[in-house]
C-alpha cells in the first residue's frame, strides 16, 4: 500500500499523539498496555438473554436432583421398614389394614418413582405428604378395633419423616415447616387417642414425637439451605454472564469502531488529500493508486477489520511490508527508506494479522514522519527473537506539543496505539526537541 502523509502538521509520526496523553516537551513517553489477542467479534443478537434463561436455575436444577434422589432413597429404606412391620401388624382392626395399607405405601411408592425419575417430583410428593397425613389421622378409628402391643410402636411410626421429607420436596417453606409439626401431633394424639395413658407410654411417645419434630426440622432446613445457596450461585452466574455479554458487546463495538477509524484515516482520508495535493503526473498517478487501494479496502471492510488473516508469516518479511508500503520515495531526492533488520535465527512465524497490524501502524509512523519531520533523520529498525517482535521509527525532527492536538486527530490513536492494541501488541511513543521515536511491540504468548 501506498501511503499518503497526513494533511494535518501536527499529526505525525510520534506528532500526533491524539490516540495518547503525552507530556509536553522536553520529552513524553505514552505507554498502552497489551490487550487480548485478536479484534473481537460482535455476540449474536439475543445472546444476553438467551444465556441468561440458560443459566437461570442451572445449580438450582442440580440441587433438586439431589435432594430427589436422597430423598427417595431414605423413603425407600423407611417405607421398607414400615411395610415390613405392616404386614403382621394386629395394632389396627382387619377391617381397616388393608385400606390403610394402601393408601400409605401407594403414594409411597408413587413419589419414590417419581424422585428417582425426576418425573412430576413436586406433584407426586405432594400427594404423598397429604396421604400419609390421612393416615395418621385415621389411625385412631383403625386402632379402636385392633390388638394393641404394650411397647412397641405402630408401623405409621417409620412413616413419620418420610412425611417431612414429601413436604420440603412438594411445598413452600411456611408449609414445609406447618407439616413438620402437624404430622407428629397427629402421630401423637392417634397414639393416645385410642389405648390412653395406660397402654401408651406417653412420656416415651412424646419423646418419639419429639425427634421426628428435630430429624424433620433438620431435613427442612438443609433443603431450604441448600435451595438458598443454588439460587445465589445461579444469580451470581446470570449477572457474570450478562456483564460478560455486555462487555464482549462494547469491546468489538469500540474494536469495529476503531477499525473504521483506522481505514478511514489510513486510505480514504490519504487518498482524498492526495489527490487534492497531486501537482505532477507522478503525484496524480499514485493519488490515483491510492484511491483505488481505498476503495478495495471500503469493499472489503468486513474482513479487513481483523487486519488479515491468521495464516502464520516469517518475520523477516516484516522489513519487506514496510518497504513495499512505503512504496515511493521519501522526498524530491529519491531517498529510499532506511529499513535495518536484526532477526534472530529463533525468530520463527508470526500470525499473519500481527504482521499486517505492525506493517500498517508503521507505515502511518513513517507517513506521519515524512509529513511533518520532512523525513528527516528517518529510520525503521526490525528486531525479532524467540520472545517477540519490536519495530522502532525514529527521526530528527522538532518534536511536538501534544496539547497543541486536537482530540479527534485518528494518526497516533487509531492507526497505530488501537491497531497495535487490537492484536495483544503495545505502542510507545516519546517525544521531544531532538526528535520523536515510535516503538511498536508484539509479544508471544507463553
Amino acid at each position: 500500500m501506498t501511503t499518503s502523509p497526513p494533511a494535518d502538521p501536527a499529526d505525525r509520526a510520534g506528532h500526533d499523539p491524539a490516540g495518547a496523553a503525552v507530556a509536553a516537551s522536553p520529552a513524553a513517553t505514552v505507554t498502552v498496555p497489551a490487550i487480548a489477542s485478536g479484534a473481537p467479534r460482535l455476540p449474536p443478537t439475543g445472546l444476553r438473554a438467551e444465556s441468561g434463561v440458560a443459566a437461570e436455575r442451572f445449580t438450582e436444577r442440580r440441587i433438586e436432583r439431589i435432594l430427589a434422589l436422597v430423598v427417595a432413597l431414605g423413603s425407600a429404606v423407611l417405607g421398607t421398614q414400615a411395610f415390613l412391620n405392616a404386614l403382621t401388624s394386629t395394632q389396627e382392626s382387619a377391617a381397616w389394614h388393608v385400606g390403610l395399607m394402601i393408601g400409605a405405601f401407594a403414594p409411597l411408592v408413587l413419589m419414590i418413582v417419581a424422585l428417582a425419575g425426576g418425573v412430576l417430583t413436586r406433584a407426586a410428593s405432594g400427594v404423598c405428604a397429604v396421604a400419609l397425613a390421612l393416615v395418621f389421622v385415621c389411625w385412631p378409628f383403625a386402632a379402636a378395633g385392633g390388638t394393641p402391643v404394650p411397647g412397641v410402636d405402630p408401623w405409621i411410626w417409620y412413616l413419620l419423616n418420610v412425611a417431612s421429607a414429601a413436604a420440603a420436596m412438594a411445598f413452600p417453606l411456611a408449609l414445609q415447616i406447618g407439616w413438620t409439626v402437624l404430622v407428629p401431633a397427629l402421630y401423637v394424639a392417634a397414639r393416645l387417642s385410642p389405648f390412653g395413658p395406660a397402654t401408651a407410654d406417653t412420656v416415651t411417645l412424646v419423646l418419639d414425637a419429639a425427634f421426628a419434630l428435630i430429624l424433620g426440622g433438620v431435613i427442612v432446613a438443609l433443603a431450604w439451605m441448600l435451595r438458598s445457596v443454588a439460587v445465589g450461585i445461579d444469580r451470581a452466574r446470570r449477572d457474570a454472564i450478562m456483564s460478560y455479554a455486555a462487555a464482549a458487546e462494547a469491546d468489538a463495538v469500540e474494536a469495529e469502531r476503531v477499525a473504521v477509524a483506522a481505514l478511514m484515516h489510513d486510505s480514504v482520508l490519504a487518498a482524498l488529500i492526495a489527490a487534492e495535493r497531486a501537482a505532477t503526473p507522478r503525484e496524480e498517478a499514485l493519488a490515483v493508486a491510492m484511491a483505488r487501494e481505498a476503495l478495495t479496502r471500503l469493499a472489503n471492510a468486513e474482513q479487513d477489520a481483523g487486519e488479515g488473516p491468521d495464516e502464520p508469516v516469517p518475520i523477516a518479511a516484516l522489513a519487506g511490508g514496510i518497504r513495499r508500503s512505503v512504496g515511493a520515495p521519501l522526498d524530491s531526492e529519491d531517498r529510499a527508506l532506511d529499513v535495518r533488520e536484526d532477526i534472530g535465527d529463533d525468530a520463527g512465524e508470526i500470525p499473519g494479522r500481527v504482521a499486517r497490524a505492525i506493517v500498517l501502524a508503521a507505515t502511518q509512523a513513517i507517513a506521519n514522519a515524512v509529513q511533518h519531520a520532512d523525513g528527516a533523520g528517518l529510520a525503521v529498525t526490525v528486531r525479532a527473537d524467540a520472545a517477540g517482535v519490536a519495530v522502532r521509527i525514529v527521526d530528527a525532527g522538532r518534536g511536538f506539543d501534544p496539547t497543541d492536538v486536537a482530540q479527534d486527530r485518528l494518526g497516533i490513536r487509531g492507526s497505530i496505539v488501537a491497531r497495535m492494541a487490537a492484536v495483544g501488541g503495545r505502542a510507545r511513543v516519546k517525544t521531544g526537541p531532538a526528535g520523536t521515536s515510535v516503538l511498536l511491540e508484539w509479544e508471544r504468548t507463553r
